[in-house]
């Protein structure tokens, strides 16, 4: 398929979306809401709200019902950018190829922008419909686990207290786990549920998430460290600067994209059950691992 065609199409989408659910700038106070759709609509891969649109299509979904939980991982995903990227974070003044939000509205705007993004995905979610068996109640409980202390936040924080020390494999891949594969993991589990996906295939669509997420990060890793900053639309060489625990930097290059081609293809074996009504997801594996940027 044109994953390239696929991408643009679900990222009009999901903008038009997002553009419904967020207050407009015109909304007081005019500078939160500016700040807030200044990160959003910067131009991201809008990988995870593919995902989940993705995983409803393979569960036999609509993309109606499933654009809700679209936004609200976005959403999430944008705000832990913005704080990620704060002077007290990893401190970078470039993300998605554009001035970062604290370099533009100032730290203390930054933070509210992130707390607010954080707290309109589940407003966003609260209203989305149910299925049969999922009810809203579980698909927010599943979304608030994976973005709070024992995984997302977790994992900064990890990744944060692993600065300048020498971590081993099982710290990186837990720091990993949890920074970058638990949000993405929740993005499909999001979107089968939207789709009233049965307990066989939400564990499945569970296995293909943690497997894509790990080798998306790996594949990050390398990236940062073999791309320019004018490819990547963030600081390349970061992770090295600022001295953080790396694929590349503990495993080397070849066993890192080794790793990362294992992952996939656990990600592939996940699928099988779904026979052809996965191939989309299948190619957005095989996309995601040859990415350049």
């Amino acid at each position: 398929m044109d994953m390239q065609s696929y991408l643009t199409a679900r990222t009009k989408i999901v903008d038009r979306a997002l553009g419904r659910h967020l207050p407009a700038e015109t909304v007081k106070p005019h500078t939160i809401h500016k700040a807030m759709r200044y990160s959003i609509f910067a131009g991201g891969k809008r990988l995870r709200p593919v995902l989940t649109l993705a995983a409803a299509d393979a569960c036999g979904g609509k993309i109606a019902d499933a654009l809700p939980a679209a936004c609200a991982v976005e959403c999430i995903h944008t705000y832990s950018l913005i704080h990620d990227d704060l002077p007290c974070m990893d401190d970078d003044d470039l993300r998605r190829g554009r001035p970062t939000n604290h370099k533009v509205f100032g730290d203390g705007i930054a933070v509210l922008a992130g707390d607010a993004l954080l707290t309109v995905a589940f407003e966003i979610l609260a209203k989305s419909k149910p299925s049969k068996r999922h009810p809203i109640a579980e698909q927010i409980a599943d979304l608030a686990h994976a973005s709070g202390s024992r995984w997302l936040v977790g994992g900064q924080v990890a990744d944060l207290e692993g600065e300048g020390r020498k971590l081993g494999g099982n710290d990186l891949k837990y720091i990993h786990r949890c920074k970058t594969a638990a949000l993405l993991t929740a993005s499909i589990r999001l979107g089968a549920m939207s789709a009233n996906a049965t307990p066989a295939q939400l564990k499945s669509l569970t296995t293909f998430g943690q497997s894509v997420g790990l080798a998306f990060q790996v594949i990050d890793d390398i990236l940062d460290v073999t791309q320019p900053t004018e490819k990547l639309g963030k600081s390349a060489g970061k992770d090295v600067a600022s001295q953080k625990a790396t694929y590349p930097a503990v495993f080397g290059l070849e066993k890192s994209r080794a790793e990362a081609k294992r992952l996939t293809r656990t990600a592939h074996t996940a699928l099988k059950p779904f026979g052809k009504n996965a191939d989309t997801m299948r190619a957005l594996a095989d996309y995601l691992l040859a990415r350049e940027y």
